[in-house]
């Protein structure tokens, strides 16, 4: 079947099944390996793209599912001030051990950052429970969103 999909700003026409998982289209047909495939059922978060701004697992996610919305992988967050930001704060505070999960984590933690500029610590285990990382950089990453969201809350009052 065909499908029109909006990935990272760019209308793509793709021929495939519906139920092709979304994962396999970003990486197998339009190339974009940033996002990673983990464990193929929902429970890693190294597949996480946005859909329309929401943290989205894109191995479960089929393609007949996201009709005209927007899809954003890892390839375009630094396309925004908010993913800037988070991705500054994952390099200064040297998040990433072996870095196999952290596309997945940087897409949560731009999704959360994107609506709230202040979260408290159940806001950021909330968004990024079923995001795990075998390293356990666990505490760099929750140091790392604090830092970005510090970093967003001081822009905003300075009008950047």
């Amino acid at each position: 079947m065909a499908f029109k999909l909006q990935v990272n700003g760019v209308d793509h026409d793709v021929d495939v099944d519906d139920d092709t998982p979304l994962l396999w289209i970003l990486r197998d047909i339009l190339g974009l390996t940033g996002t990673k495939f983990g464990c193929g059922m929902a429970l890693c978060g190294a597949c996480t793209v946005h859909v329309d701004g929401v943290a989205t697992r894109s191995c479960v996610t089929t393609v007949d599912s996201i009709g005209t919305s927007a899809i954003s992988t890892i390839e375009t967050m630094s396309d925004s001030s908010v993913g800037r930001k988070v991705q500054a704060a994952w390099h200064e505070l040297e998040v990433p051990q072996c870095g196999y999960c952290q596309s997945g984590q940087i897409m949560s933690a731009t999704a959360l950052l994107t609506d709230n500029s202040n979260p408290s610590d159940t806001d950021i285990d909330d968004a990024m429970s079923g995001n795990i990382c075998r390293c356990g950089t666990y505490p760099r990453i929750r140091a790392a969103i604090k830092m970005a969201a510090q970093t967003i809350r001081a822009n905003a009052a300075e009008g950047k």
